[in-house]
């Protein structure tokens, strides 16, 4: 299963962001920093709008959605890459994920300490941000050394690497990036193979107070947030409150919209975030349904069908014949897998078809 690490500067509610998520306590969140040194792993339920409608469709009210797992990473200080505070631990553990969400401070409070003595999320995130990249820096540093010593003796491999770490070089020195820097598609790969914090997919958490929330777009802090992580690093963001989240997660689905609408808003923006954390892996979610339940399924963008059937069961992409494939919009539209089918709508697809977010479908495959 895929990670998204939850990385932040100590006391801007991560691991509260963590519980919420989880909807669970296992994270401790105090007001003082390092509060979390070990990471806390959870996984967590993609809300998917589409379940309910297909299994009302066919007649089931087992609903299983699809799921992601979320790791809330110790608190980062300037100086990490140097090893200040849990630097070495952070970023060891940045590593091992394959998305970044980015958790910012964007509320003012007296009561809870702030590690940079004010709130400044557009610094905040340069402060981490440029954590990463010098680390990347002595990473790129250090691969283009052991990559120069194989180039000279003909190793082509190695000397492809060369090129683009003698690209990334001036590119970090810049404080840019490694994801910015611009390469083709199979340049791009290669670049994946150096395992550069830098170019893993980030998304920026925007942490509001709850009664701020109705108002999120025209957060002086949020909004400004939101322009540089567009603008300055082509990173998507989003609002949350993630303090108000945590306190609903004991709650349940009626007495939370009844909550929600009565500050205002439709979202506390956690639905919103695990949707785009799992959109930042890379996934996508093909649908199931019959008497027993109505499911997600995850699969990685750019799957055949055979590998997306190898999701269900790894014997089903050996023995795969075809996959009987309709859209969920049409499911919807024709209102039955029956009537979809008589509406010509479902569709017979063999080995080179790549699977869509949200086709629902019925794999044939070999006993």
């Amino acid at each position: 299963m895929l990670k998204a690490g939850i990385v932040g500067l100590p006391n801007v509610g991560k691991s509260t962001l963590f519980n919420a998520l989880t909807k669970s306590r296992k994270a401790e969140a105090a007001n003082y920093p390092f509060c979390t040194i070990d990471p806390n792993v959870g996984v967590v339920q993609v809300p998917d709008n589409r379940l309910a409608k297909l299994a009302e469709i066919v007649g089931t009210q087992n609903i299983i959605p699809a799921a992601i797992e979320m790791v809330d990473i110790a608190g980062l200080v300037a100086g990490a890459s140097k090893g200040e505070g849990l630097g070495n631990k952070f970023l060891a553990n940045v590593r091992e994920v394959d998305a970044i969400v980015h958790v910012v401070r964007c509320f003012e409070d007296e009561d809870i300490i702030h590690n940079m003595g004010r709130v400044d999320p557009i610094n905040d995130a340069e402060v981490i941000l440029t954590e990463l990249v010098l680390a990347d820096a002595e990473s790129v540093a250090s691969q283009l050394q052991k990559n120069t010593k194989k180039a000279r003796g003909n190793d082509k491999e190695a000397a492809a690497n060369v090129a683009i770490l003698e690209k990334l070089i001036p590119h970090l020195d810049d404080g840019k990036p490694a994801n910015l820097l611009s390469l083709d598609d199979e340049d791009s790969k290669r670049l994946a193979s150096f395992c550069l914090l830098s170019s893993k997919p980030m998304l920026y958490a925007c942490n509001v107070k709850e009664d701020e929330l109705a108002c999120a777009s025209d957060h002086p802090h949020a909004s400004k947030l939101q322009s540089w992580a567009a603008e300055q690093q082509d990173a998507g963001s989003c609002i949350i409150s993630a303090k108000m989240e945590e306190e609903l997660s004991d709650l349940g689905e009626a007495d939370i919209a009844e909550y929600l609408e009565a500050i205002g808003v439709s979202d506390s923006g956690v639905s919103t975030l695990i949707q785009s954390s799992y959109e930042l892996l890379g996934l996508a979610s093909f649908l199931t349904g019959g008497e027993k339940e109505a499911r997600a399924w995850t699969f990685k963008k750019g799957m055949t069908a055979p590998q997306c059937a190898g999701v269900i069961h790894t014997d089903f992409e050996k023995s795969f014949i075809k996959a009987e494939v309709v859209s969920y919009e049409e499911l919807i539209s024709a209102g039955s897998m029956q009537a979809a089918r008589e509406a010509g709508k479902l569709r017979l697809e063999g080995k080179d078809y790549l699977f869509a977010d949200g086709d629902v479908t019925l794999f044939k495959c070999n006993a």
